[in-house]
């Protein structure tokens, strides 16, 4: 069973924290580098973070030292530590394999990311 489940978003003011979390089916998570994407109204979806079986990490220049990632591979989760949030962070949020394909792979439906005062 393919299940991507992401919590977490909200309203946030700038300068706050968020903790978004992902719950994913097996086969989706065991085997994959595991990301956290986001798209923001009238954008291109984008990869801001993921992170490998072994915990290596990597960040979009645009997030960097502001987010974390990890993973628990027991719990099948993915976690995103967002800290310092910028008003340009408002998007819906995503978890997926790293890469997924768009319009080819599955989606769940994402958890929403306003940074706003």
């Amino acid at each position: 069973q393919v299940q991507l489940v992401e919590s977490g978003g909200g309203l946030v003011q700038p300068g706050g924290s968020l903790r978004l979390s992902c719950l994913a089916s097996r086969s989706i998570f065991s085997f994959n580098v595991m990301g956290w994407y986001r798209q923001a109204p009238g954008k291109e979806r984008e990869l801001v973070a993921h992170i490998t079986i072994a915990d290596t990490t990597n960040y979009a220049m645009s997030v960097k030292g502001r987010f974390t990632i990890s993973r628990d591979n027991a719990k099948n989760t993915v976690t995103l530590q967002m800290n310092s949030l910028k008003p340009e962070d408002t998007a819906v949020y995503y978890c997926n394999k790293v890469p997924a394909r768009i319009t080819r792979d599955y989606w769940g439906q994402g958890t929403q990311v306003t940074v706003s005062s």
